[in-house]
């Protein structure tokens, strides 16, 4: 199972997101774990993820979770605004799958 870490600020609409993205999962059958975490605890669930997604306004914050998983072969994706905005939640699925490979 793949397990894709969402983070944001408080993690308010990131949690409607990750709704939108377990139904889009689960009607794609795929194994994977979505899960949204605010800033201020993400630091602490890393290693659990196997791709971390920053909610566009903590995009930002990139280079600090990309230097956190430093050699975890952990991708740090910024959602595109207009994705996320949209909840466009096929279209980050898709994306996040592709990273991970």
């Amino acid at each position: 199972m793949k397990k894709i870490l969402l983070c944001c600020n408080a993690g308010m609409s990131t949690s409607l997101l990750v709704q939108k993205m377990q139904k889009e999962a689960a009607s794609r059958g795929l194994d994977v774990e979505i899960e949204a975490r605010p800033l201020n605890e993400a630091m602490d669930h890393l290693d659990d993820a196997n791709i971390i997604l920053l909610g566009p306004q903590i995009g930002y914050t990139k280079d600090d979770f990309t230097a956190a998983v430093a050699g975890k072969d952990i991708p740090v994706e910024v959602i595109p605004m207009a994705d996320y905005g949209r909840m466009n939640a096929a279209k980050i699925i898709d994306t996040a799958i592709e990273k991970i490979g």
